[in-house]
């Protein structure tokens, strides 16, 4: 068991070092990681407590502020990285895996009808470029490079580069290498 807490490995992923309570209050000046910090926090209290009431109504705020919408239900991996801060939206249903990288201007979002209707899961060490749409009931396996402006929705397998609209891929066996930086066990 790691002896980090989720929020210093969101944070390690920024910096690639391990910071303090402290150190991390000093970056929470940057936007995309003052939404993680309390993205974090709000996840911790249960939504029928008085904490976890307030908390999700400073994120809320902060939401609106920052143009970040994502939900605390939503079930995010350890060492989670917003590159840029704005336009975000992500299904609170979704699933997304550990050490993912997510742009500005996706949109991860849940399809009504249709085959694919439900809401994707994504793996681990996924990078997301800026007005990337991921939509529907699919599968983004491990080690998958979603390309800017890439429309998916269709299952991705694993070492895979995607791109298009609608999205094509092809195999590529490390395809996130140099695009995700300071991973986290």
């Amino acid at each position: 068991m790691s002896q980090h807490s989720t929020i210093q490995k969101d944070f390690y992923r920024e910096s690639g070092q391990w910071l303090s309570q402290i150190q991390i209050w000093k970056k929470c000046f940057s936007p995309n990681l003052h939404f993680i910090y309390l993205f974090r926090i709000t996840q911790k209290h249960p939504k029928n407590t008085f904490l976890g009431k307030f908390w999700r109504l400073i994120l809320r705020h902060y939401q609106i502020k920052y143009g970040f919408q994502i939900y605390p239900e939503t079930q995010i991996g350890e060492g989670l990285y917003l590159g840029h801060w704005g336009a975000l939206v992500v299904n609170p249903k979704t699933k997304i895996g550990k050490n993912c990288n997510i742009a500005q201007g996706v949109t991860i979002a849940q399809a009504n009808r249709g085959q694919n209707k439900g809401v994707p899961e994504i793996g681990n060490e996924v990078w997301i470029g800026p007005n990337a749409v991921i939509v529907g009931n699919i599968k983004i396996g491990n080690n998958v490079l979603i390309a800017p402006n890439a429309y998916v929705h269709t299952d991705i397998p694993s070492n895979a580069i995607v791109m298009g609209n609608p999205a094509t891929f092809s195999l590529k066996e490390n395809a996130t290498s140099d695009y995700i930086n300071n991973k986290i066990d």
